[in-house]
C-alpha cells in the first residue's frame, strides 16, 4: 500500500519551522539538511540563496514523514498558504495526541481544541505559528 506524506514549502524560514517540529516530535531529519548549496552548477545562484533548505525530510511516525523545501523567488517560485490542507496525525494514545497538539499548536491558534467526539475520537484543528494546518485524531475506540 502507498504511503502519504505530506511536503511543505516555505519562503525561507523551513529551517526554523522544521526545528520547531523537530524539537515537537522528538526526532532528528533523515540525511541532514540539504540547503540549494549543495547542488551542483551552483555558481549563479546567491549566497543567500545557497543557504536556503532544498530539501529536508522527518519521520513523523512508522513509514511517515514530513518533508519541505525552501521557495526561491530567483528561480521563478511563490507561494501561497491556502486553506485547502491538513496535516492529520493519527496518534497511537491519549497521552500523545496531547503532547503533539500542545507542542505544535504552541504559538499557533487553535481551531477547535481537543476533545471527545461522536465517531469515538479525541480530536482537534489549528493552525500552527508557520501558517500550516493540522489535525490531531486519536481513535479510542480502536485502542
Amino acid at each position: 500500500m502507498a504511503t502519504i506524506n505530506t511536503y511543505l514549502s516555505f519562503m525561507g524560514n523551513t529551517e526554523e519551522a522544521f526545528n520547531f517540529y523537530k524539537s515537537v516530535f522528538g526526532v532528528d531529519f533523515v540525511g541532514g539538511i540539504r540547503r540549494f548549496g549543495d547542488m551542483p552548477d551552483n555558481e549563479l545562484m546567491s549566497e543567500e540563496d545557497k543557504q536556503k533548505v532544498m530539501h529536508v525530510g522527518l519521520p513523523i511516525g512508522p513509514g511517515n514523514f514530513l518533508m519541505g523545501t525552501d521557495a526561491l523567488e530567483s528561480m521563478g517560485q511563490s507561494l501561497t498558504f491556502g486553506n485547502n490542507y491538513y496535516i492529520s496525525i493519527s496518534p497511537e494514545s491519549k497521552e500523545e495526541a496531547i503532547k503533539l497538539f500542545n507542542g505544535l499548536s504552541s504559538g499557533g491558534t487553535i481551531t477547535s481544541p481537543l476533545e471527545d467526539t461522536f465517531w469515538g475520537g479525541y480530536f482537534g484543528t489549528f493552525t500552527d505559528k508557520f501558517g500550516v494546518q493540522w489535525m490531531v485524531n486519536y481513535l479510542q475506540t480502536m485502542n
